[in-house]
């Protein structure tokens, strides 16, 4: 462990990080930024060529700092997984989703350290990043791991260190988010302590592995949790006349005891729509119900039918059916000015337009062409606003407020709009057009 950490300290460790998507790239770059040699591994061969040109796939992450980095020859990428014994700290920011039935998909994860054992040498750190139930270090990392014949906490660590990543956000990035730590033993702890410290501004050990784990799980569940409360606040607030969203506003005067959390028309992203199914499903194991997360994952999920019945009962008062009008989804992104559709409820409200007949066209200007994923086989280009295009519309739905729109403009241009994320709010004219959802 002396020598391990002496190397540290030097920064003479080379730093590897395998999966380089939102979690793994950014802290990739973090770490050269640091002064460490890098390697970056992934599958996919086209990022892998992207980044070795200096270019970046993820938008808000500027290629300049990949140029540097290669210029200096401090960085390297591969799909080379035999490398893997170059690198004296292993990372690994691979997906953990979950399957069609709801259940936590650790088949990137159980791979992952497997194509790591098979590379494992002395003196090296291994970190899982990824999100998942608490045990999945200690009961499936470690177990594939120590399969070499290699001691944990003597020959190589282990450690477990969740991401906490929020693409586009200006104020908190990775290098200056607290950084939780949980090692397999005392020695596995203080290795890993010592990496995050040696790039990260805060760093927070806890006791174990299973803490740490579940430190993520619970920051995503409280959120998810409020989330479907305001969700389930906000239709009610509708049907009394009330607007959710001024009510949100006075509420978050008082100085102590509140949280304001935004209704939407669904869950998005890599970890709340996902995050709490993981703990759901280990908790089965222990005879126990979380009924919690049960509830609140059932109120957000339901957040699409709602948005597509509010979208019917418009165009009905109209004298329209939804079978074979022409609909104009704005933002595909989960959230707000990014290119990141992870998980992204516009995905559920489109299949359910599709669904029941109804012709649909999307906008959003970070994402211009959609790719098939795990739930939805779309194919789709984003379509230009135009004042034609929108004219020919019957109903636009506001999905994700990007500042890229010009909303007044939009308004004015279209005969419904289906409003889920209150970006219209301060449109004075042709309000009648709107319609809260």
């Amino acid at each position: 462990m002396n020598a391990f950490l002496e190397k540290l300290r030097k920064k003479e460790s080379v730093i590897g990080i395998i999966g380089l998507g939102y979690v793994g790239l950014p802290l990739l770059i973090r770490f050269g930024e640091a002064g460490f040699n890098l390697i970056g591994f992934d599958t996919d061969s086209r990022k892998i060529n992207a980044l070795l040109h200096g270019d970046t796939y993820i938008r808000h992450i500027p290629s300049e700092r990949l140029t540097q980095f290669l210029k200096n020859k401090q960085l390297d990428v591969t799909i080379s997984f035999e490398r893997l014994t170059e690198a004296d700290c292993v990372i690994i920011c691979v997906p953990t989703p979950l399957t069609e039935k709801m259940e936590p998909d650790l088949s990137y994860v159980e791979n992952t350290s497997r194509t790591i054992a098979q590379h494992l040498r002395p003196g090296q750190l291994i970190v899982l990043e990824s999100t998942t139930y608490p045990g999945t270090t200690d009961e499936l990392v470690l177990p594939i791991l120590q399969k070499t014949g290699l001691a944990v906490g003597k020959d190589f660590f282990l450690a477990f260190s969740p991401e906490r990543e929020d693409p586009g956000n200006k104020e908190y990035h990775t290098g200056n988010i607290p950084k939780i730590v949980g090692g397999v033993t005392p020695q596995c702890l203080q290795c890993a302590t010592e990496l995050y410290a040696s790039a990260l501004s805060s760093v927070i050990p806890v006791s174990s592995t299973k803490v740490a784990e579940l430190t993520k799980l619970l920051e995503n569940i409280y959120r998810g949790v409020n989330i479907a409360l305001v969700n389930e606040l906000k239709i009610l607030a509708l049907k009394m006349g009330i607007d959710i969203w001024e009510v949100i506003e006075a509420a978050s005067t008082k100085p102590f005891g509140y949280t304001p959390f935004y209704p939407g028309p669904g869950l998005g992203g890599h970890c709340i729509p996902i995050d709490p199914f993981y703990l759901a499903w280990k908790a089965r194991e222990y005879d126990f119900t979380t009924r919690f997360i049960q509830l609140a994952g059932e109120v957000n999920v339901a957040m699409p039918y709602y948005v597509i019945e509010t979208a019917q009962n418009s165009l009905n008062e109209r004298k329209k059916c939804l079978n074979g009008s022409k609909i104009m989804v704005l933002g595909v992104a989960y959230k707000k000015d990014i290119d990141d559709d992870r998980e992204s409820p516009s995905y559920e409200v489109m299949k359910l337009l599709l669904e029941k007949g109804a012709k649909v066209y999307y906008n959003d200007p970070h994402i211009s062409r959609l790719k098939p994923g795990r739930k939805h086989g779309f194919r789709l280009e984003s379509t230009p606003l135009t004042e034609e295009t929108l004219a020919e519309m019957d109903a636009v739905m506001i999905l994700t407020d990007h500042t890229a729109y010009d909303y007044e403009w939009i308004v004015s241009h279209c005969p419904l709009v289906i409003d889920t994320r209150n970006a219209t709010k301060g449109v004075k004219n042709n309000r009648e057009r709107i319609v809260k959802s």
